[in-house]
């Protein structure tokens, strides 16, 4: 039997035989203690007998340059062909979805569309409704859905 499974038996005795449960526990205390201080004191003077050595950093070694290759853009990041409403909008045929929102947004911030009340809300003026279905307010996470349906799918 392990020593915490004596321990804790003698521990859960009934109370007819205290005597010998107490016992026992002082016993299994005693011992578990002595272990725990023996235990620090024999890593403690292992600790004091191996003086620490200074770590001598090593040099580099070069390299050599590796070319990079470019990748295509992908996801948000590539051009696509996108619809005349939009095309109208950015002034270009083609845009990632990631430079459509940049520029829409600028444009929101510099004709100071954004309700001052509710920063998520956009009033919409003429142009942006050719773009957001023709609704008066959308909110901010609406941008990207509603462009979603002016980039066309190409394969």
């Amino acid at each position: 039997m392990s020593r915490v499974f004596k321990g804790l038996r003698a521990l859960l005795a009934s109370p007819a035989s205290s005597s010998s449960s107490a016992a026992a526990a002082a016993k299994f205390s005693s011992s578990s203690a002595f272990t725990a201080t023996a235990g620090k004191s024999a890593t403690s003077k292992a600790a004091q007998k191996t003086p620490k050595k200074p770590i001598a950093s090593k040099p580099k070694t070069e390299k050599p340059a590796t070319p990079r290759t470019t990748t295509r853009p992908s996801g948000i990041f590539k051009l696509t062909p996108v619809s005349p409403a939009l095309a109208r909008f950015l002034g270009a045929p083609e845009a990632s979805r990631s430079d459509a929102v940049k520029q829409i947004w600028s444009y929101i911030k510099s004709q100071n569309l954004q309700n001052p009340a509710n920063k998520k809300e956009i009033f919409c003026d003429e142009k942006l409704k050719t773009i957001f279905d023709g609704k008066e307010k959308v909110g901010f996470l609406e941008i990207g859905k509603m462009l979603s349906r002016h980039f066309v799918k190409s394969s």
